[in-house]
């Protein structure tokens, strides 16, 4: 038998069958970040309402709103079974019967890493076409809407989509022409921003199935989630990927896809009292400095948030009052603690769980 070696199509044996060549592990066809909904490291499966401070439910996924308290959103929501292949899904539940005003907006959606489009091309003239797929549950039938927005928001493309079955799960597939106008940023900012309407009015709705220099987040006519009182809306298997049709849904190791959702956030949960975990040194007074490395280099420096977390310095524990500065870098927690009285100059100390809801994240590296 013969056979001829070709890099890129694989192996060519004589009787013209083809052995293929290794998808490259190196390779991210989907741009989307936990599309199967597998990761909530902020909320462990509880259910949030979209309202006051809250901006991400699931990791990488947003929820954007105008009015507070209209919609909650839940990891596996429902306890619906998932479409084949997939353990979970994001769960929309609507909280009220609301009339959508004109200048209102209720969405989730993901923002994406310029860093991550950057073979797009968009907003030149060879900006590549792109195709987004997924797969939509909802109690209520009919149009559905959202957008793909540059990180200026102005300029976007809303688009449309059929639910015709209530409470089946429904696979989605829109084709979008890049856009070859805009600007499109290809650095560690906003690259793309994908939104899934749940109610917009006048102000965010626009006409489906082109780009325009205008902020929408949903398209025209779509139906409001929001305006029907417990109204659900589940979707997983988010995929975005080069090209004009669907593929299957890119599965990756749990532990690379937790390593992606890392990037923009880190948590670490401390169940029992008295873990001890993170170094620093006293440097006298009240003030005490320490050091945790991060798992992953995150997008940019984070600050860090402490929840339920003390000082021990051998001999007795201290409470934490605040931070006092923040020098952490993209790989490394690192800060001044004020804690509630003095420890001696130089004494080691460490960070502990003062009950087993302690831990410690991160903020500001989300897009």
């Amino acid at each position: 038998m013969t056979m001829t070696i070709d890099g890129s199509l694989g192996v060519t044996f004589n009787d013209t069958s083809l052995q293929p060549a290794a998808a490259s592990p190196y390779v991210l066809k989907n741009k989307i970040i936990n599309g199967d909904m597998r990761i909530d490291q902020r909320n462990a499966g509880a259910s949030v309402s979209a309202a006051g401070s809250v901006g991400y439910s699931l990791d990488r996924w947003f929820v954007g709103y105008t009015v507070d308290s209209k919609f909650t959103v839940q990891q596996n929501a429902g306890s619906v079974t998932p479409p084949t292949g997939f353990s979970n899904y994001l769960g929309v539940t609507s909280s009220s019967a609301y009339s959508v005003g004109s200048g209102d907006t209720f969405q989730i959606g993901q923002i994406i890493e310029g860093l991550n489009i950057a073979d797009l091309g968009w907003g030149t003239a060879n900006a590549k076409t792109i195709t987004l797929s997924f797969q939509v549950y909802s109690s209520l039938t009919g149009t559905f809407g959202g957008a793909l927005r540059n990180s200026a928001v102005d300029r976007s493309y809303p688009f449309t989509y059929t639910v015709s079955s209530a409470n089946t799960w429904t696979t989605i597939s829109i084709t979008i022409a890049g856009d070859t106008s805009g600007t499109w940023l290809t650095t560690n900012g906003i690259g793309i921003r994908i939104t899934f309407g749940l109610g917009a009015g006048s102000t965010y709705s626009g006409t489906a199935g082109s780009w325009v220099g205008a902020n929408y987040t949903s398209a025209t006519g779509a139906t409001s989630v929001v305006g029907t009182n417990g109204a659900k809306f589940y979707i997983t298997g988010v995929q975005l990927e080069i090209g004009t049709s669907a593929t299957p849904f890119e599965r990756r190791l749990y532990g690379q896809e937790l390593a992606n959702c890392q990037r923009y956030y880190w948590q670490q949960n401390y169940t029992q009292a008295n873990n001890r975990f993170g170094m620093g040194t006293a440097g006298g007074s009240v003030t005490d400095g320490f050091q945790i490395s991060l798992p992953v280099p995150m997008r940019t420096t984070p600050s860090v948030v402490f929840s339920n977390v003390g000082l021990y310095d051998g001999t007795s524990t201290f409470t934490i009052s605040s931070i006092g500065a923040n020098y952490s870098t993209p790989t490394l927690l690192s800060a001044l603690i004020n804690n509630s009285s003095s420890i001696t100059a130089g004494k080691s100390v460490q960070l502990y769980a003062i009950n087993s809801s302690a831990s410690v994240s991160t903020s500001g590296a989300e897009l």
